[in-house]
């Protein structure tokens, strides 16, 4: 395996767990609502949702073993807030993905203008 193979698949290994887990659309809306800095409660995650706690808990795991959300202890109390670092990275890569496309695309167009 080539040195650029090998860096892709790593790169793939790190990121395929983040696009899993955004690949739903409840966990999506969780990071929506993580997004405006502060840590909300499972209680004030679950409020006016349509599903029950526990699978916004669960939801919540899945988030956090991508590393897309940790957990902060306070009390007996869990607060979640959102990590942006693994969605900056995730942008760099889709950035890169659609570099190469456009850089692949203007040679095809190239070939066949000729």
């Amino acid at each position: 395996m080539s040195l650029k193979n090998s860096r892709a698949a790593v790169i793939r290994q790190f990121h395929a767990p983040i696009f899993a887990a955004l690949g739903d659309k409840r966990r999506l809306l969780l990071v929506a609502r993580l997004c405006g800095g502060r840590a909300h409660s499972i209680s004030e995650l679950t409020r006016g949702a349509k599903v029950t706690r526990q699978a916004i808990t669960k939801h919540l795991r899945v988030l956090e073993n991508a590393g897309i959300v940790r957990g902060v202890h306070r009390g007996r109390e869990t607060r979640f807030e959102l990590d942006p670092e693994p969605i900056g990275e995730i942008r760099k890569y889709l950035d890169l993905v659609s570099r190469q496309w456009d850089e692949a695309l203007s040679r095809l167009k190239t070939f066949v203008e000729k």
